[in-house]
């Protein structure tokens, strides 16, 4: 079956999403797990070690700087489910206005860190991430729930609960429950760009009321 992305974008609405097996196979599959993870917006959980590197100041982040650089590092593991035709569906996504990037630079202005996925509505659902250093894909995932939050999305759908994800604040909820929200989610309308990304990390750590 060839995947389109309108045929992507229906199968979000509807609450699937595909996989492959590997990077080197050509075949994907549908899935729709019975129990769903989500990150509540007002729940990422900043510990104090993570609160002291954002203030550091060590990255830089930005939205939709380079987009397909973040899927590449997501992709450049041993094991991936991110194979040829779903690299060049969300970059087609991309490109449609659909699929975005929180990118994590370091101070040489190399690209270290990042998270990628697709909005429709008030949802984000979250792909993949990648970090080359330490703690870099926390701080995407902690500036893209902020972001999420200023910008009046309601769902940020994480696919699967990781114990990772899990010591950040994801929660793990039945397919019914997550159904709920989605339509509720796909009922109205947010725009990521509607403010710019925060640039200052002491902001950010402010508005999370789960610092611990």
């Amino acid at each position: 079956m060839t995947i389109t992305p309108e045929l992507l974008l229906n199968a979000y609405a509807s609450g699937v999403f595909p996989m492959s097996e590997g990077r080197d196979d050509p075949e994907l599959f549908w899935v729709d797990p019975k129990r769903r993870g989500i990150f509540p917006l007002a729940q990422f959980r900043i510990s104090r070690s993570l609160a002291r590197r954002m203030r550091r100041q060590e990255f830089r982040l930005t939205l939709n700087a380079n987009f397909t650089g973040v899927v590449e590092g997501c992709a450049h593991r041993d094991e991936t489910w991110i194979n040829h035709e779903i690299f060049d569906l969300y970059h087609k996504l991309h490109e449609m206005g659909f699929g975005h990037s929180i990118e994590v630079w370091d101070k040489d202005g190399d690209l270290v860190g990042g998270v990628y996925g697709v909005t429709l509505g008030r949802a984000f659902f979250g792909e993949s991430m990648f970090s080359y250093r330490t703690d870099a894909s926390k701080i995407a995932l902690a500036y893209l729930c902020d972001h999420l939050r200023r910008t009046e999305f309601a769902l940020f759908d994480t696919q699967f609960l990781t114990p990772h994800l899990a010591s950040l604040g994801a929660i793990e909820i039945p397919r019914a429950r997550y159904r709920g929200l989605l339509a509720d989610a796909l009922s109205g309308v947010a725009d990521i760009h509607s403010v710019p990304l925060e640039s200052a990390p002491e902001a950010v750590l402010q508005r999370s009321t789960h610092t611990s």
